[in-house]
């Protein structure tokens, strides 16, 4: 299998202390914005049966190949959910992955992942500039919005993403591809990720979008 996985997290640091901070401070923005979800969502119950839970969905993806290499154009529906935009009101940036996988299909034999790959983004909001920051930690490009609709229509459009090489792929063979959106929690300490693994409004998740790689 050729992995082309690349995923890069993390902010450099001086001191284990300013990471320690770092955490620290991070704990209590999302317990607190945790608290103000609740306030929000106990309201909300009056008007509508169901809090924001959000939504995660790949609406459309295909790929072409440009100069011998398959490249990924794909659409997808971003909403966060109640407890995700309260934390990121409250400062904790927010981690945004998209996970591609090239199989190759083998007829009677099971199918064989070929490739994988994972483009993570870190969407971030700044009160000072009331500026939203969405961040391709792959590539390291950064872009600036006034809005967060703005933001996430902008994560939701994504054209010419380089996937593969087709050299690297067995000359005869059939291929698809797949594609899902995750909003990742990996980043976060060891008691936060136990803690979002049981509340569903972390858990979003699109299903996996398919279609089968033309060369």
């Amino acid at each position: 299998m050729v992995s082309t996985s690349h995923v890069l997290r993390g902010r450099p640091n001086n001191t284990d202390n300013n990471m320690s901070d770092k955490w620290t401070q991070a704990v209590r923005s999302l317990l607190l914005a945790a608290c103000a979800s609740a306030v929000v969502c106990a309201t909300a119950r009056a008007q509508i049966e169901l809090p924001h839970e959000g939504l995660f969905d790949v609406r459309s993806a295909g790929s072409t190949m440009v100069a011998g290499v398959h490249e990924l154009e794909a659409r997808l529906q971003l909403i966060l959910s109640a407890e995700a935009l309260a934390a990121l009101d409250s400062g904790v940036p927010l981690t945004i992955e998209l996970n591609l996988e090239v199989i190759r299909v083998r007829g009677l034999w099971v199918d064989d992942l070929e490739a994988e790959l994972t483009v993570t983004y870190e969407l971030e909001y700044w009160p000072v500039s009331q500026r939203y920051i969405v961040r391709n930690l792959n590539s390291g490009d950064q872009s600036s919005f006034s809005t967060l609709y703005s933001a996430l229509n902008n994560l939701g459009r994504v054209q010419g993403l380089p996937v593969i090489d087709d050299a690297l792929l067995e000359p005869g063979s059939g291929y698809r591809m797949r594609l899902r959106a995750l909003l990742s929690t990996r980043q976060y300490p060891a008691p936060l990720r136990i803690l979002f693994f049981w509340r569903s409004q972390w858990q979003l998740k699109s299903e996996w979008y398919e279609w089968t790689l033309e060369r």
